[in-house]
């Protein structure tokens, strides 16, 4: 069973992945700023209101614990399709059936979880669509291309979103042996949040 690791590039950074697979994250100072499609964000039509919490439909949250278990059908007799080993990745709740959401990865993968597993913690991952030997994307110190650039984080680095304006969102990036990194980033290098959402 593969677990999410972590590797070292300028300073150690806390690995991101869940779902059985590994892929880590480093902050690093240079290197040139990828290019990637944006995450398409839903139409005014297709938001609603979840049937149970009454909360907008989809959204997004974030994984509570280390190891959570998707499943085929919002109930504990379903078979498990995937194992997240991964606290604190952001997923898209697509459905809701009494205490059971129906998630959806970055990947697109989609199962049923318990509400208790997940957390209104806003996360997101840096580029996840980004393949081959893609470029870091750039943290700035200030929103504006201008500005200094902090670090660069490597596609799937989670990261704690704490505001976003509709074009950049501030956020903060833990590393375990150093001081935590907090800057801002373009909004369109994030899956976590939807395309001109403000969050607060």
């Amino acid at each position: 069973m593969r677990t999410a690791t972590r590797r070292r590039n300028f300073g150690e950074a806390r690995g991101a992945r869940g779902r059985l697979r590994a892929l880590g994250f480093a902050a690093a100072l240079l290197g040139p700023l990828v290019a990637a499609p944006a995450l398409a964000a839903p139409a005014g039509g297709d938001v609603g209101a979840g049937k149970v919490t009454g909360l907008p439909v989809p959204r997004f949250v974030s994984l509570k614990t280390d190891r959570i278990n998707l499943r085929e059908g919002p109930s504990k007799d379903n078979r498990t399709a995937w194992v997240f080993q991964r606290a604190g990745l952001p997923v898209e709740i697509v459905a809701e059936f009494e205490t059971w959401r129906r998630i959806r990865d970055a990947e697109g993968t989609e199962g049923w979880v318990l509400h208790s597993l997940l957390s209104g913690r806003r996360t997101a991952l840096v580029t996840p669509w980004a393949k081959g030997d893609p470029a870091p994307a750039s943290l700035y110190e200030r929103a504006d291309e201008r500005a200094e650039v902090l670090a660069k984080l490597q596609p799937n680095v989670i990261v704690s979103v704490k505001q976003c304006t509709g074009a950049w969102c501030r956020i903060m990036v833990a590393q375990p042996s150093a001081r935590d990194l907090d800057g801002y980033i373009r909004q369109d290098r994030l899956w976590g949040v939807y395309p001109n959402e403000r969050v607060e």
